[in-house]
């Protein structure tokens, strides 16, 4: 996988009214990406609803995804377990399927020693030749990787190449980026710290906002790249409530109900994920239909914005 900077999209699940995966639109919603500069895409993350993904559909998706794509942008897979064995497996299948890289989060629930993270990364990365970005947040696993544990797991293994830093510390990136082997990437995994990451010599954010606004979020990102402050910021804000509103909810509650909004997806969940509070669904509207995301036109008029 090439050096991978900008907008990663970590994009949802959709699901049809029965349960199943809504494959025309995932197909609809890689389009979007693809036409409007997403610099990545992570399916099996997060916000995709991953512990309520078989290994079955996790073969599916893959497959689906790295064949609609067909080498336009990276595809990454999240791949990552509380048993390492079912990472080892998920990580090969990924592999299998052609994807370009992987996300691996650390084991959640469990709560791992320092020895343990060690080990559990690095069995990962010895049972795949693929790429690995760690994935550390702890407000979903309930523990945070150690800084020193994250550079030794990048000094170990050349197939560790960077991560995903979720735990909402600019001091935690800050170390991270000043001490970092040559090569190793660092993502912001907070939209709202996003361009401050960049700002300061990280290499883009893999993202929950640009699954609505990704051609923005996308030039938000070039531009924090390229040191074009004005511009990076004047999107910044113009977007921050929305990256704020994306969590008044657990995500990916929020965006999936803003992507139905939008025409994008239908409002399905696998539970225990639900639909939003009526009062944290009217406000997430208001600020939809402030930045005219909503539109009957919206998806055209966005995509040749």
């Amino acid at each position: 996988m090439k050096k991978l900077r900008g907008s990663i999209v970590a994009l949802v699940t959709p699901f049809e009214n029965d349960g199943g995966i809504d494959y025309p639109a995932l197909s609809q919603l890689i389009n979007f990406h693809l036409e409007n500069g997403t610099s990545g895409i992570l399916v099996n993350g997060t916000t995709a609803e991953s512990p309520c993904i078989t290994l079955e559909e996790f073969d599916s998706i893959t497959k689906f995804v790295v064949d609609q794509v067909n080498g336009a942008i990276p595809v990454i897979a999240g791949t990552g377990s509380n048993s390492t064995d079912q990472a080892i497996i998920r990580s090969q299948i990924a592999e299998y399927n052609g994807v370009d890289g992987l996300l691996v989060v650390s084991p959640y629930y469990n709560k791992p020693t320092a020895k343990g993270l060690l080990e559990y990364f690095g069995s990962i990365a010895t049972s795949t030749s693929l790429p690995i970005i760690i994935y550390n947040v702890p407000g979903r696993t309930a523990s945070n990787i150690p800084t020193d544990i994250i550079l030794e797991l990048a000094r170990r293994h050349r197939t560790i190449i960077g991560i995903k830093e979720a735990s909402g510390s600019m001091e935690k990136i800050m170390d991270l980026i000043q001490n970092r082997p040559s090569g190793f990437l660092v993502y912001s995994g907070d939209d709202s710290l996003a361009l401050n990451t960049v700002l300061i010599g990280g290499d883009g954010c893999i993202s929950v906002v640009a699954n609505q606004i990704p051609k923005v979020f996308s030039q938000m990102l070039n531009a924090g790249l390229n040191g074009e402050i004005e511009i990076a910021r004047n999107l910044h804000y113009k977007y921050y409530e929305l990256m704020k509103l994306n969590f008044i909810e657990t995500n990916p509650i929020p965006v999936k109900t803003a992507l139905h909004q939008m025409g994008l997806i239908s409002l399905n969940f696998r539970s225990p994920m639900c639909t939003m509070e009526e009062e944290n669904e009217a406000i997430l509207s208001k600020e939809l239909n402030n930045l005219s995301l909503t539109s009957s036109k919206r998806v055209k008029e966005f995509i040749l914005e």
